[in-house]
């Protein structure tokens, strides 16, 4: 009985089915209040498969004369789903009087009664019912009541569909009302009713009344938008009317409107003045909503749009900038991704002032994930800076104030701007390292420092610059030797505690005399000795130059990056200057300082003694330092090695950008020899077509997806019982989106017939089942097919499982029941493969909680191929660059990286090896926020190792 009802009524299952009797019992004596609950009671059985036929004349003689009004609504329902016919297909003569009583509402004085009539009407597919009834809805057209008249429309429309016999000038009645109808809402009913029926009517309506659409209602307008694009298709001739028609439809105070007819506009031509007033209005969609996702649905509209129009929106980008007022970060971040496409040698200038005052924002105001915006902002200008020279200069000394900031990781993206255009723009070097010392008392972070002393050691060239560079790092260093420095600290804290606790005993100082343990006495002073460990602490956490309190707090890696910079002061200064003495007071002043940092790693002031690396590299820098190299070999490692090594990383980053731009622009072009893709007389699987509003349609139908052709289907069917039970069923499970949907097939291999038999389900996880199935008679050996629908509320791995119940005529009771084999819901449905910086994903890394661990076990041989299965397998994409990954070493480590559909982030690094002929071995190891997450994605990985790539 599903098939024929339009309408959901919901069930619940521990009520107790009334009995015949019952309900005529109720029809006949019961209140209106009763007859209510009795009538629901009713529709749920019929909704369940049972007619009930035999309570049609008891709903007729005392439920269909009721005036209450929710009796009315029900009573709809029931003549809904009801058969009305006899098995030779005639009417049943009781509804005759029903017919009546149809007839009497639609002539009823009140307006609710006759406009839930005609709704119901819409739902009828009854020759015989309509009929008499064709008179009564004509005249509702004049009703006085505009709820009466917009449901006419669709009546009218509705029988005219199905049975254009019974209302043969029904277009024409349509069209008079609507050039007669003065209320918004008929009008667009009317209008769509139209188009539905006679559609070269309501083009004639369209083109008498150009000139008017721009002060129509929205529902009008948006009708209107819809026939545009059904019709151009094979209209030509009114083609240009319609682009002038929905070019002014792009002022419209709607922004539904303004939406729909920015997308429209490009379906009917690709001009680019139409291109820059569908991005324009894009834009100012974007900027005047308030609701961030339809600011994101419009911003993947606008990428979409400068992906096929790449030169023609750039003027845009100033507008699109307005977009940053947003508060919300993932618009900004959205925004700035697609102005970055944008960009030009035209443009870029404005486009980095704004970005520059943006930032400036970041510190007088409080966004939304200030610092990540900040950050944000910084690679966006480290982009513009890179790719267009001129502006380098501008951007790069307000860049250099951030250098000191408290947020580790803009700071560090600064640094490394800073030193990539310290090495592209050679001219920009004096004023660099200038602003570069000035900012170096201020920075506060380790990588940040590392990064400075880098490029002091790398650029500082002349006698100057190598003394000013020496200068600041002996002022954020501090008073050298370090060790004796902190021991005389720490001295003059004891001396200080001593005169102050003897100027306290002499003045205040009591004793007692106590019994020790032993049975002596002993003299107990009023106050107590300070122990060493507090004065230790003490002079621990005593103010220091930042450079200093770094390497005290144990940070030797930075040590040894100091001892190396130093290393290449001292060889360039050597070459440069002419009196020896000089070199050499230089040299043994970086010696100092490299001893200075073992001995004090090595000494109680630290917070750990230091490492054995770090105290190599700095031994070898010392040997340097201290030795004359007579074929300057060294002086040429130390000197021009290692930065011709960072200019060949810059040229090798900016190939493989390079690189990849030109892959993803040869991936999006079109062929001249490619095929015509028309959607009808193609597979499912055929989505190139131009048309947009196809497009849509297929992803919103599954066309688009490759789970909807046939072979894809039989791969995913999961069989339910056994092939000797006697009800086989077999499901195929089709996931979309935040749905799953359970086409189960059942086949009755008995001799009897099967009844009341139901298939229930059960879900573990996060699904939920949104409607019971419900109960069939099946014939024997007869096929029948049952749809079950499932919501997903998160990323984990649900499991669906019950059983089929039904009742024979046999005397065995134990063989009604037969029970369903699980049904797994694959993780893979639900994450899609994304991509992030590899600042993000550490940043992730460290944040997320959950971590799951999986050993490698699989009969693959070759790491590579390991990990494309695996990626393919997952949908996790490989984050580390395909350079990295090239070469055989026998060992391979990358990070992979997905998001959910529910906003979840899943990473994964994957460190493997394989030694001679052996296994692959080495760990997986994931991380995300949720424990379901991580979970289901490592049994995910489980199962693929099981199967060869």
């Amino acid at each position: 009985m599903t098939e024929y009802c339009y309408t959901l009524v919901h069930q619940d299952d521990a009520t107790e089915q009334p009995s015949l009797q019952d309900f005529q019992r109720a029809f006949e004596k019961g209140s209106d209040e009763t007859r209510v609950e009795t009538m629901k009671q009713l529709l749920v059985i019929m909704l369940n498969g049972d007619p009930m036929e035999k309570l049609l004349l008891h709903v007729i003689r005392f439920v269909l004369p009721s005036k209450n009004k929710q009796l009315k609504k029900l009573l709809h329902i029931y003549w809904e789903i009801c058969p009305k016919t006899k098995p030779d297909g005639k009417l049943k003569e009781e509804f005759i009087l029903v017919c009546n009583a149809l007839r009497n509402d639609l002539q009823h004085p009140n307006e609710y009664i006759r406009g839930a009539t005609l709704r119901f009407l819409c739902k009828i597919k009854e020759a015989d019912v309509l009929e008499p009834l064709v008179p009564s809805v004509r005249s509702c057209l004049e009703h006085r009541h505009s709820y009466v008249r917009k449901n006419a429309v669709f009546a009218i429309g509705s029988i005219y569909r199905h049975f254009e016999i019974l209302f043969p000038d029904a277009p024409e009645v349509v069209q008079q009302f609507l050039l007669s109808e003065a209320d918004s809402t008929c009008r667009r009913n009317a209008f769509e009713v139209l188009c539905s029926i006679d559609q070269p009517l309501a083009v004639d309506f369209l083109v008498q009344s150009f000139s008017l659409v721009p002060s129509y209602d929205e529902l009008l307008q948006l009708a209107i938008i819809e026939l545009i694009r059904k019709d151009s298709r094979k209209n030509l001739a009114n083609k240009g009317a319609y682009i002038r028609c929905v070019s002014e439809l792009l002022e419209a105070n709607s922004h539904a409107v303004k939406y729909e007819a920015a997308n429209i506009l490009m379906f009917l031509t690709s001009n680019p003045a139409a291109v820059k007033a569908t991005a324009s209005c894009y834009i100012d969609l974007v900027v005047k909503e308030s609701d961030n996702n339809v600011k994101l649905i419009v911003l993947d509209r606008l990428r979409d749009l400068h992906m096929k129009h790449e030169h023609v929106l750039d003027n845009l980008v100033m507008d699109l900038l307005q977009v940053l007022t947003s508060p919300d970060i993932d618009v900004r971040r959205k925004a700035l991704n697609i102005a970055m496409e944008m960009i030009s040698s035209r443009n870029v200038q404005e486009v980095v002032l704004v970005l520059k005052k943006e930032l400036v924002k970041t510190h007088d105001q409080e966004y939304e994930k200030n610092t990540e915006y900040r950050q944000l902002l910084i690679q966006s200008i480290h982009a513009c800076a890179i790719q267009f020279s001129e502006v380098a200069a501008n951007v790069v000394h307000v860049l250099m104030e951030f250098l000191g900031d408290v947020n580790n990781p803009s700071a560090v993206d600064v640094v490394a701007f800073v030193r990539q255009v310290v090495e592209k723009f050679p001219d920009l070097r004096p004023s660099i390292l200038e602003k570069l010392m000035e900012t170096f008392v201020d920075m506060k972070s380790s990588k940040v420092f590392r990064g400075a002393l880098w490029i002091l050691g790398e650029y500082c060239q002349d006698e100057k610059e190598i003394n000013e560079a020496w200068g600041q790092i002996r002022q954020v260093l501090g008073e050298i030797p370090l060790l004796a420095s902190e021991q005389r600290l720490l001295d003059q804290v004891e001396q200080e505690e001593s005169d102050q606790d003897k100027d306290e005993g002499g003045k205040n100082g009591t004793s007692s005399r106590r019994i020790l343990p032993d049975g002596t006495y002993a003299t107990e002073s009023a106050y107590t000795e300070p122990s060493a460990a507090a004065r230790l602490d003490s002079v621990k956490s005593a103010a220091k130059p930042p450079l200093r309190a770094l390497i005290l707090n144990g940070d030797y890696y930075l040590g040894s990056v100091l001892a190396t910079t130093l290393t290449k002061l001292v060889l360039r200064y050597s070459k440069i200057v002419s009196e020896p003495g000089s070199a050499n007071a230089r040299r043994a002043e970086a010696m100092l300082i490299m001893t200075s940092i073992i001995r004090v790693g090595q000494s109680q002031f630290v917070s750990f003694q230091i490492d054995e690396d770090s105290y190599d590299r700095i031994m070898q820098d010392l040997r340097v330092v201290g030795t004359y190299s007579q074929d300057g070999v060294v002086d040429k490692v130390f000197l021009e090695e290692t930065k011709a090594a960072y200019a060949k990383q810059i040229q090798d980053e900016e190939r493989r950008l390079a690189e990849a731009k030109a892959s993803d622009q040869e991936s999006v072009k079109i062929q001249v020899d490619d095929a015509i893709v028309f959607r009808q007389l193609s597979k499912k699987t055929g989505g190139n077509t131009t048309d947009e509003y196809d497009q849509d349609l297929s992803r919103a139908t599954g066309v688009l997806d490759n789970k909807d052709d046939l072979m894809s289907k039989l791969s995913r069917i999961v069989q339910l019982t056994g092939f000797s039970d006697q009800v086989y069923a077999e499901a195929v499970v089709n996931v979309h989106q935040y749905d799953v949907l359970l086409d189960v097939l059942i086949v009755n291999q008995t001799a009897e017939t099967l009844q009341n038999l139901t298939v229930e389900f059960a879900t573990l996880g996060d699904l939920k089942l949104v409607d019971r199935p419900a109960s069939h008679s099946l014939a024997p050996h007869a096929f029948l097919t049952i749809k079950a629908s499932i919501k997903v509320s998160s990323t984990e791995t649900g499991v669906i499982f019950g059983n089929i119940v039904y009742d024979t005529n046999a005397a065995a009771s134990d063989s009604n029941c037969v029970v369903l084999n699980d049904v797994h819901i694959d993780i893979v449905d639900y994450i899609n493969p994304a991509t992030c910086t590899e600042t993000q994903f550490r940043s992730h890394w460290v944040e997320f909680e959950w971590e799951n661990k999986v050993n490698v076990n699989t009969s693959i041989t070759d790491l590579r191929t390991y990990l494309d299965h695996l990626t393919s397998s997952t949908n996790l994409r490989c984050l580390t660059p395909q350079r990295q990954l090239e070469g055989d070493c026998g060992f391979l480590s990358a990070n992979l990286y997905a998001r959910s559909i529910f906003g979840e982030d899943a990473l994964a690094n994957i460190s493997i090896e394989k030694t001679g002929d052996g296994p692959i071995t080495g760990h997986i190891r994931i991380r995300s926020k949720t424990q379901g997450l991580a979970l289901s994605l490592g049994d995910k990985i489980t199962l693929a190792q099981k199967t060869s790539a």
